[in-house]
Order: C-alpha cells, then sequence, then structure tokens
C-alpha cells in the first residue's frame, strides 16, 4: 500500500513513520478526500492501544501519513518466533479489544484486524495501526472473478461476500487473531485463497482442543462466538467480547494462585524428521521414510503429545537448515532425527532427541543389529521418546506402539517398496507395484497393509489405465480382506470406500468408510484423495474442491490432486483459483517427470494444464509423448482425444477417439455415456464420423 519510513520530526524531535501511501490507490480526487476525511477521524482516537496519527498531508503530490513510531514488533513476527503464553494470549487480546472498543464507540471499523497490523512495544503494550487503510484499499470486497483483495484469511463472511460491513467484522477479525495466537495456526485454511473464502463461508473452524492441548474451554467458546458467520450469534460489541475476555484472565489468575502460581505449560510437541540414507543404495530412501513415518504414527496415539504432520516434517528432507529454526517453524519442543545404514541383513540407526530451545541433545541411542530387528528398534525409539518427554502412555497408545504391521520384515520391505512404486505412476511400475504387494503377502499371509495395497492398485489401474470393471471387483475384495484382518486399519477404510463408489456406485456408504478412515487416520493423502474423486464424480464440486484441498495440504508435491483441484475450482467459476491451481500442477509434474520420466498421466494431466494456461504448444508436445510412452492404453487414447478436442485438433481427436472404442471392445465401461456428455469432446460432436464411431458401443 504504500512505503514507510522512519523518520524525525525536527521541530519537536521525535521519532516517527512516515507512510506514503502509493498514488494507485486514489481513483479520483473524490477518492483522496474521502480517504483524508476517515484517516482525519482515525486520527481523532486517542488511546493508549490504538498507534497514534499526528498527521495527514501532502508532498510531491503523494499523500503521506506521519504516526507514532513504535519500538517492539508486529504480533505476526512475534507468533512465528516461537509459541505464545496463554497468559499473553489473552492480555493481548484484552488490549485489541480495549482499542476497538473505543475506535467502534466513535463509529470507526478498522475492517482489516491481523496480526501483522497489531504492534507489541518491548513491554508488551499492544499498538493497532493502520485505521482508515482497509477501505481505501477495498478490502471489503471479494470480485466477481474471484480474486481476493486484502488479507483473506482474517476476513469475515460479510466481507467475503461484498457486503456492507460494521463493527461485527472487527469481533470476527479478533477471534482470527486470538486463534492464531494460541495455535500458530490460521482457523479457515488452504493453499489457495478461494479455498480460503469458501472454507470461511461454508465450513467450521477445527477445534483448537484438535491442535493444542489444554486450552480453556471458555477461551474455546469465546472465538467460537466470535467466529459465528451468522451476525446475530456473534457478539454484538467489542465490549462484550472484551467482557468475557477479562472474566477469563480473573478466572485463570485465581487456578494459578490456587496451583501455587504454577503457569499452565503448552502441550508437549515433536517433530520427526526424515531419517538420513547412509546405505550405499540410494534407493533405500522409501525404507529410511519408513520407518520415520511409523514412528510418527506411533507418536501420534500418544496422549498428551502434539506430533507434527509428516508434511510438515518432510518438507525439511535434503536441507540443512539449523535444527532449532526448524524446530521454530515447526513449533515444536522437540526434533527427531536420526539415519539408517543398510548393508545386506544388517541395520545400523542412530537417533538422537533434541531440544529446540538450546539445541542440545537430550537422549540419543545407536543400534547395531539384523533387519528382523527393525519393528523392535522403531518401539523403542517411541518409548524412549515417552519416557523422556514424560507424557502419559495409556494402554491404547501402548498398544499402538506395540502393534507391528507385520511379523515379517520382509514382507514390511515388499510392501515399502510396492508403496513407492504405486507413487512413481506409469504403467510399468505400477505393475511392478502389485508384484511387490503381492510377494508381501506371501510372507505374510495376515498383512492387512499389503491387502490394502493391492485393492489401491487395482483402484489405479482402474483409473489411470484399463476402465475395465474386474478392477473393480478386485479391489472391492482385496478392501474387504484388509479390513477383515484390521478393523482400525484407516487405509483399508479408504480403499473399501473407494471401491463401493466406483465398483457399485454405494456413495453413501463409501462416504462413510472415508470419514472413518479420516477419524482413525486425518493425515492420510488416499483418503482425501478418494474422497474428493468421489464426490468430483457425483457433481458435488464444493464438497470436492475442498478435500482436493486437504489432499493437497497433507501431499503438496502431488500433481494429480492440484490437477483435479483445477478443475473442480473450472466448474465453480473461480477463474483465479483455477488458474493458480493449474499452474501448480504443472510445476509439480514436471518435479515429478524428472524423478519418473515414465509417467504417461503426469504428461497427459499437465497437457490439459498447459492448454488452461494458454501454453499449447508445450501442451501439444506433452500429450504427444504420453502417447509415446504408453500407446496401447484406450483410456489415455480417450483422455488425449479429448485434450485434441479442447485444442481444436479435430482430426487428432477423431482419430484417437477411434483408438479408444477399438481398444475397449468387449470390455463393460460406460464409454458411450462418456463420449456422449463429456463437454470436452463437445467440438468433435457435430463431426459424422462420431456418431459412426460411438454407435459400435452400442
Amino acid at each position: 500500500m504504500g512505503v514507510v519510513y522512519k523518520a524525525e520530526d525536527s521541530r519537536l524531535r521525535r521519532a516517527v513513520a512516515l507512510k506514503f501511501l502509493q498514488p494507485h490507490l486514489f481513483d479520483s480526487d473524490f477518492g483522496r478526500s474521502r480517504f483524508v476525511h476517515e484517516a482525519q477521524a482515525a486520527a481523532s482516537l486517542d488511546h493508549p492501544n490504538i498507534c497514534t496519527v499526528y498527521e495527514i498531508g501532502e508532498a510531491a503530490n503523494r499523500t503521506y501519513i506521519s504516526m507514532a513510531f513504535i519500538e517492539g514488533q508486529s504480533l505476526r513476527d512475534k507468533i512465528q518466533s516461537g509459541p505464545l503464553q496463554l497468559s499473553e494470549v489473552i492480555d493481548f487480546g484484552i488490549q485489541i479489544a480495549q482499542g476497538l472498543q473505543a475506535a467502534h464507540e466513535k463509529n470507526i471499523v478498522h475492517r482489516d484486524i491481523k496480526s501483522a497490523n497489531i504492534m507489541v512495544t518491548p513491554a508488551g503494550q499492544v499498538k493497532i495501526t493502520d485505521f482508515g487503510l482497509a477501505k481505501l484499499a477495498g478490502r471489503s470486497k471479494v470480485t466477481k472473478t474471484g480474486t481476493t483483495l486484502g488479507t483473506v484469511d482474517y476476513m469475515s463472511p460479510e466481507q467475503a461476500r461484498g457486503e456492507n460491513v460494521d463493527h461485527r467484522t472487527d469481533v470476527w477479525s479478533l477471534g482470527v487473531v486470538l486463534y492464531e495466537m494460541v495455535s500458530g495456526l490460521m482457523p479457515f485454511r488452504g493453499t489457495l485463497d478461494q479455498a480460503i473464502v469458501y472454507a470461511i463461508l461454508h465450513e467450521d473452524a477445527m477445534p483448537l482442543t484438535g491442535v493444542v492441548a489444554d486450552v480453556p474451554p471458555e477461551l474455546e467458546m469465546i472465538i467460537g462466538k466470535a467466529l459465528k458467520k451468522n451476525l446475530d450469534d456473534r457478539y454484538q460489541s467489542m465490549a462484550e467480547m472484551r467482557k468475557d475476555l477479562m472474566s477469563l484472565k480473573r478466572e485463570l489468575d485465581a487456578r494459578a494462585s490456587r496451583a501455587d502460581g504454577a503457569v499452565a505449560k503448552r502441550q508437549v510437541s515433536i517433530a520427526v524428521l526424515p531419517f538420513a540414507n547412509m546405505s550405499a543404495d540410494p534407493e533405500q530412501e522409501y525404507f529410511c521414510d519408513g520407518m520415520a513415518e511409523d514412528i510418527i504414527n506411533d507418536l501420534t496415539s500418544v496422549e498428551g503429545l502434539r506430533v507434527a504432520s509428516r508434511t510438515s516434517a518432510f518438507a525439511f528432507k535434503g536441507k540443512h537448515d539449523d535444527i532449532r529454526e526448524i524446530g521454530k517453524k515447526l513449533r515444536v519442543q522437540t526434533l527427531l532425527e536420526g539415519s539408517v545404514r543398510k548393508a545386506g541383513n544388517r541395520l545400523r540407526i542412530t537417533a538422537q532427541l533434541i531440544n529446540i530451545e538450546d539445541g542440545y541433545h537430550i537422549w540419543s541411542q545407536r543400534w547395531d543389529r539384523d533387519l528382523e530387528d527393525v519393528f523392535a528398534i522403531q518401539d523403542e525409539i517411541s518409548e524412549a521418546i515417552v519416557q523422556v518427554l514424560k507424557v502419559k502412555l495409556t494402554p491404547k497408545a501402548k498398544r499402538a506402539i506395540h502393534k507391528a504391521p507385520t511379523k515379517d520384515v520382509e514382507a514390511y520391505d515388499l510392501y515399502l517398496r510396492g508403496r513407492e512404486l504405486l507413487r512413481q505412476g506409469g504403467r510399468s511400475s505400477i505393475k511392478k507395484a502389485f508384484e511387490k504387494f503381492s510377494r508381501a503377502i506371501e510372507k505374510d499371509p495376515n498383512y492387512s497393509l499389503a491387502y490394502a495395497g493391492i485393492a489401491d492398485y487395482y483402484s489405479v489401474l482402474f483409473n489411470d489405465v484399463d476402465k475395465n470393471k474386474e478392477h473393480l471387483k478386485k479391489s472391492l475384495e482385496a478392501s474387504e480382506k484388509a479390513l477383515e484382518l484390521d478393523p482400525d486399519l484407516a487405509e483399508a477404510h479408504a480403499s473399501y470406500g473407494y471401491a463401493l463408489t466406483c465398483f457399485k456406485k454405494d456413495y453413501e456408504n463409501g462416504e462413510k468408510e472415508f470419514e472413518i478412515a479420516l477419524r482413525l487416520n486425518p493425515k492420510l493423502f488416499e483418503t482425501y484423495y478418494f474422497y474428493a474423486r468421489s464426490c468430483f464424480a457425483q457433481g458435488k464440486m464444493e464438497r470436492a474442491a475442498q478435500l482436493f484441498e486437504q489432499a493437497c495440504l497433507v501431499k503438496p508435491d502431488d500433481y494429480q490432486a492440484r490437477s483435479f483441484l483445477a478443475l473442480a475450482y473450472k466448474a465453480l467459476n473461480l477463474v483465479a483459483g483455477a488458474e493458480a491451481a493449474y499452474q501448480k500442477s504443472v510445476e509439480n509434474a514436471e518435479a515429478h517427470l524428472e524423478r519418473n520420466p515414465d509417467d504417461p498421466r503426469a504428461y497427459y494431466l499437465g497437457a490439459l494444464s498447459l492448454l488452461e494456461l494458454g501454453e499449447r504448444e508445450k501442451g501439444l508436445e506433452w500429450a504427444h509423448k504420453a502417447v509415446a510412452l504408453d500407446p496401447h492404453s484406450p483410456l489415455l487414447f480417450y483422455n488425449i482425444s479429448c485434450f485434441f478436442s479442447v485444442a481444436g485438433e479435430l482430426e487428432d481427436a477423431i482419430g484417437y477417439l477411434r483408438k479408444a472404442v477399438d481398444g475397449f471392445a468387449g470390455v463393460d465401461v460406460s464409454l458411450k455415456d462418456w463420449a456422449e456428455n463429456d463437454p470436452d469432446l463437445e467440438p468433435i460432436r457435430s463431426d459424422p464420423r462420431f456418431d459412426e464411431i460411438i454407435s459400435r458401443l452400442d
């Protein structure tokens, strides 16, 4: 919005902050005079929690504001530098409410309350800045194209809808700031602005108790009331909200006094970094990652221990950031790092638990064991962490830690290899994945995870390679077997749910299975992805977009979820969001193809995204590469036909559609319905050859 200088008021000999506003903010002389009028009203505010405005004027045809220079840091920087104490959260909340109450009593609404607009002095005094600027920047509206103006994360529902706002929009934004101070997270999240807006309008915030332990229920109630979407259900005045915060402060002070002044501590927290591969074979990465993932899953079941997600922790894989900086970024108190050297049937595993506050090791150990001892080592690491951090190990958590996925370490190794191959994509890789899963079951016929892997193999085969319904039947059978062996396995419920929706079109029971999987493991990518694909197939685009967003948050580098997210946004007419998702899907596809150059699906979906982004020639190049990699797949031919149809290459579109129909001869698929209704084939439906080709399916 402008450039801010630290300056000296030479007349009064005081430091000031001098903000020169950008000329484009004033679309007319009327706009300039309106702002000056509002800024003068804001300058009339005289309150210890509001940054004092000294002067509004012009110099060299630029409008400037002279205001008090505040020593300290923004609340946003303070939150990012480390967890806030509960007492700080409530104290800062009361001060912000006091300043806003004074403004509201003079009929001045801030409209852009956020942690970056709140300064905190070294003495802990809060100063609210930038009154009067929000309306100037149009921050109370969302454009019709779906592009947001302003700070989306803190935007109230009425702002998101482009409606007129009153003082209750500041109540909402303060609720967001309180949530952010407590958890370090935003209550409504998404990788794109449009997804955040959708969540603000339609979804409830994740309960704070699900993010941070020991949050007073009174504070969660205050934040929940501030974040009511219905204006009439929200606090009707800042005075009401301040009163509740003051009451909570008195109650907590009394509790602290009764506990001999003990200050409530934040939940014990840890992040497990990916284990470094010290083996000569670089392909052993899958084994190292699998160990770290299993330890994460073990620790997640421990009561009173907050564990950073796999996605967050694995974002630092291969990087050499300072351990303390990683801990601060992940907002945890401790970090577990380790290494694995695998040579034949021997393992050397090291693990170190590090205190973020001072960077010192608080526990470390080395194991030189046989490969078959890997599960025992993982258990020992998990139990050592529990003992060192002094958290409670419930019987349920103890069972989870000691519940090895299989007693056969070779079966475990084969399963990990299969999962890695399935992620690589491409007909050859997924076929090898099936072989690994099958061999794992030969080694251990009761290995439920391997059956879930088989189920996912058949689902991927059906969706991405060959629309033969026999694949779905086998997916259903394998997922049922996985559930029979382990009813509490999230992967099995996700696989079963997808098989139900694809094979039996039983969307109701399929969704029940997805919800069970989410409760058992809210960090499983496949659940979000399969669930989203199911909603997408039903035309539930808003729900599909939300689930694809969650899938992208769990696995930010996945290209398929991004591609489908873009399609969902396009269907919802969220133009800017779709464009951003298409762009990210291409970036992810390029990164994926560097590692897995034989995946035709990455080329095909990337080609569609490139076409939508206006990069037609590159899109055509990728489409041809997809066909060259898999010249015998009728499903790929159909998809490529759609691509060429949209690209206006009608001869190629007709040719590939003919190949698709020939390839699907004798297979029970709904290709006729697709071709007659798919909007991507609209450009060729009027061609006489289209009817001739489709008639073969009757």
